[in-house]
């Protein structure tokens, strides 16, 4: 999950031809019913080699099945296996805003030799990302603008201008979207999954979540219980944490990692990072072309690093001995612009930085005023010294949203399924581990695996023993009675 954007973007991007196109039994577009729209056929089409691509309609509203469509792209990795298949897992990388087809396209690497022989690995991009229609709400330069800027300290002419980027994004998101807008939810997303869990033909939905995909995958549980087969949340978001109460965790998560991460060397000190930052105020380094790092680039590439403590280190390393030693800060902006999707030209090749915004402003209600948020700074802070006062104001766009919130109407506690397992990492900074238990005690019927150690999400990052229990539990349904604890 990211902070103030979202989670790390899978960088492949893919396009998914019109030619895919999605033959229906004689429904027309003006007579949709729920009845129709669980009775497409998915037109499978050759794509990329070795997968699959088609598209699936969904309503934009569910209240108003008349109304406009998204169409949805979805992307499938045929089991190798066919004789002996168990199935298909839908696979979703986080976000908001990742791509999940994109990440489907990784099937070989996201998942073992095992699963891949035993089962179709197929992701979908919800509406509004990567290739189901997305939206952009921002120009280039307007993005810039939009990520560049920060309001710590308590800057009054800061937080003026902060505040007038985040009603240009909710005005210019509101443009581009029309009627859409009030529509991008992860409510809505969860239940687009069941359309497509209807039109795969799998009579129970198993499910690999990361990061914000386990809110995803919660959201889909507690809507449709009698359809959760196998289902793995992995680096969990806790569903019923308030969206301040989220950031305060994250700024105090990234801040924790930091510390780990200088306490493992001894060339920098939290000092050394505190003085870049704050130099960055008023003499900022600058690349041969004139770009500047801000202090909003720089607190973004330090977080960038710290998602992958094996190779994100040994890049911090780089970048504060290059930025400290040498006033070179071209470290920082490859490591800010990969957080933030931008390539080498200045264009941002893909829209997560939008949509994440816009999913999370339907996602939870943001009840502080301006002047609360203010009020908050100094709370943010405490918590957490050098992530604190940029997460502060991370959902202040959400303040000027000229769409209700869709947050559930059901209540996400007690969600009684089959057995589903959630993995957590005690020193996760993205997602903290106190969310996976609580988004564990949610479930009447849900395993928590912890992971000792570092960095975003424990499944596919090289660990054996987490690997193991993932891999056992999808192929046999069955995760065990005893504490499982990998370190």
């Amino acid at each position: 999950m990211r902070p103030k954007q979202g989670l790390i973007a899978i960088f492949l991007i893919i396009l998914i031809g019109a030619g895919l196109s999605l033959f229906l039994k004689g429904i027309t577009k003006t007579n949709w019913d729920m009845k129709a729209f669980n009775s497409q056929e998915l037109n499978w089409q050759d794509c990329y080699d070795s997968f699959e691509c088609a598209t699936f309609f969904v309503p934009v509203d569910y209240e108003n099945l008349n109304g406009q469509t998204f169409a949805l792209k979805v992307l499938r990795h045929q089991a190798l296996d066919q004789k002996n298949r168990l199935g298909a897992i839908l696979v979703n990388p986080g976000g908001p805003g990742g791509s999940a087809t994109d990440y489907a396209y990784n099937a070989e690497s996201i998942v073992s030799a095992e699963l891949n022989n035993k089962f179709d690995i197929v992701g979908f991009d919800p509406r509004g990302i990567n290739n189901s229609q997305p939206i952009r709400c921002l120009t280039n330069t307007e993005e810039d603008q939009f990520l560049n800027a920060d309001a710590s300290n308590g800057d009054s002419k800061k937080l003026a201008k902060l505040v007038k980027l985040s009603q240009n994004f909710a005005a210019k998101c509101a443009k581009a979207a029309g009627p859409k807008l009030g529509h991008y939810s992860t409510l809505e997303g969860a239940k687009d999954m069941e359309i497509l869990r209807n039109l795969l033909h799998e009579k129970k939905l198993n499910f690999l979540g990361k990061s914000y995909g386990t809110y995803l995958g919660t959201l889909y549980a507690a809507l449709y219980p009698e359809s959760v087969g196998r289902m793995v949340l992995d680096g969990a978001v806790a569903p019923n944490v308030s969206l301040r109460d989220q950031e305060i965790a994250q700024a105090n998560g990234f801040d924790k990692a930091l510390n780990n991460y200088l306490a493992s060397q001894k060339k920098f000190k939290l000092d050394d990072i505190t003085k870049l930052i704050a130099r960055s105020e008023s003499k900022p380094l600058r690349s041969k072309t004139g770009r500047e790092a801000k202090q909003s680039l720089i607190v973004t590439a330090i977080a960038q690093s710290l998602y992958n403590s094996q190779s994100g280190w040994k890049e911090l390393t780089n970048l504060l001995d290059d930025a400290i030693t040498k006033d070179n800060p071209d470290g920082i902006f490859e490591s800010a612009d990969r957080y933030n999707n931008r390539d080498l030209s200045g264009n941002y090749y893909n829209n997560q930085n939008d949509i994440s915004i816009m999913i999370t402003c339907l996602d939870w209600q943001e009840t502080r005023t301006v002047d609360e948020m203010v009020a908050d700074e100094s709370i943010f802070k405490e918590a957490s010294p050098v992530f604190g006062p940029y997460l502060s104001f991370a959902s202040l766009s959400c303040k000027f949203w000229k769409a209700k919130p869709m947050v559930p109407k059901i209540e996400l506690t007690n969600i009684k399924t089959d057995p589903i397992l959630v993995i957590g990492v005690t020193e996760d900074p993205a997602t903290p581990f106190n969310w996976a238990q609580i988004l564990t005690k949610s479930f009447t019927n849900a395993k928590l695996l912890t992971l000792k150690g570092e960095g975003h999400t424990g499944h596919n990052r090289g660990n054996e023993c987490v690997d193991t229990v993932v891999d056992s539990y999808f192929l046999t349904g069955k995760i065990g009675t005893t504490s499982l604890i990998c370190a």
